[in-house]
């Protein structure tokens, strides 16, 4: 049997070959490992996205409830004990404040 001597060149070309492999391997490997990671970040950032909708909605309707007419007139005549105006008490800019006068 006669074994078959590598020459240099053929080594170096086999560790190139079986290097490149190597990277390629690596890069393939972090590339999947990222694509999974930012599925699951992703994931995370829509289910917070859904979160701080519904917020904006309970916060929408607290805000409604609070800015409810009812609500304030309640507050202006229970709490502050205010009342509604009487009819001279009235003025409106822009208006003079005694009546006119007619002409004869």
């Amino acid at each position: 049997m006669v074994h078959r001597r590598y020459g240099l060149k053929e080594i170096a070309l086999g560790a190139g070959f079986i290097l490149l492999l190597l990277v390629i391997l690596t890069f393939y490997i972090w590339y999947q490992t990222e694509a999974i990671q930012l599925g699951y970040r992703i994931g995370e950032l829509e289910v917070r996205i859904n979160r701080v909708k519904e917020d904006i909605k309970r916060l929408e309707a607290k805000r409604s409830e609070l800015l409810s007419l009812r609500r304030i007139e309640g507050i202006a005549r229970g709490e502050l004990g205010l009342v509604d105006p009487a009819p001279g008490q009235v003025l409106y800019e822009g208006r003079d404040l005694e009546p006119k006068k007619e002409r004869p």
